[in-house]
């Protein structure tokens, strides 16, 4: 039999390299009014350029090529940075690099705003912050985005939430470090500002299937537990839908500022 690693051990980049299919389709978008807070607090325009840092399978990273921007999809997992270069393959200001929070590889003084989404808690932030200063312009600004995804308001949303506790790994310890305003004050020091926004996700079974498996705290199908949390999902899914669908509700949080360049 193979030998498995556990997850809580695995090399943060590492633990999405099978996880990449599953996160490109079936991870929630950010809602339009995040751009529309960029554009009215940060200046943004289609000629800002964005180095979209932990940018994964080019997520968030799409929205600002939609908008028009170069951006700079800086991705240390390769499955993941693959997979962003084929999905965006039809953008050609997007520019994909193997580097890290930490060292970029970009060039100083090279980009206008450091975007970071779902990301910033798997980094070293006082390294991060070093490396964000030494890439942004003079007055560059810093936004952290996560999609928070809501525990409770529906027996869906508290069911999921329940099998998530059973199987997840880890599950406890990644979600209370996303999105922690510790960190991230510690990081900004007291400059910053918040937002949050609502934003939702309605799944068939096979949708809510992919959304589950692309979590980095979930057993893959070489694990002994997978097949119980399937037939648990399965379960889940069968007493909650409506005419065949479920709906996850999240809460967009939204952290910006500028840091000292």
């Amino acid at each position: 039999m193979m030998s498995v690693e556990p997850l809580d051990e695995l090399p943060t980049a590492a633990r999405f390299s099978r996880r990449a299919q599953n996160y490109a389709r079936y991870r929630p978008g950010y809602p339009p009014a995040l751009l529309q807070l960029m554009r009215a607090e940060m200046g943004l325009e289609p000629d800002s350029v964005i180095a979209d840092i932990g940018s994964g399978t080019g997520i968030l990273s799409e929205m600002f090529l939609r908008h028009g921007n170069t951006v700079y999809g800086v991705e240390p997992n390769s499955a993941m940075r693959r997979m962003a270069e084929e999905l965006l393959r039809d953008y050609p200001r997007f520019i994909s690099v193997a580097g890290t929070a930490e060292a970029t590889t970009l060039p100083a003084a090279s980009v206008d705003i450091v975007t970071a989404g779902q990301s910033f808690h798997w980094f070293d932030h006082a390294q991060a912050r070093a490396e964000w200063a030494r890439i942004l312009r003079p007055g560059g600004w810093v936004v952290l985005v996560w999609n928070i995804r809501k525990r409770v308001g529906s027996p869906f949303l508290l069911a999921y939430d329940q099998l998530l506790r059973r199987f997840g790994t880890d599950y406890e310890k990644v979600e209370a470090e996303s999105s922690a305003e510790g960190e991230i004050q510690r990081f900004f020091g007291d400059e910053f500002r918040a937002a949050a926004f609502a934003n939702q996700q309605t799944l068939d079974y096979d949708g809510l299937r992919g959304r589950l498996l692309s979590a980095s705290y979930i057993p893959l199908e070489d694990d002994p537990r997978f097949d119980a949390m399937i037939a648990e999902l399965q379960r889940t899914f069968a007493e909650h839908q409506e005419n065949g669908t479920v709906r996850i509700e999240y809460e967009t949080r939204v952290y910006y500022g500028r840091i000292p360049t």
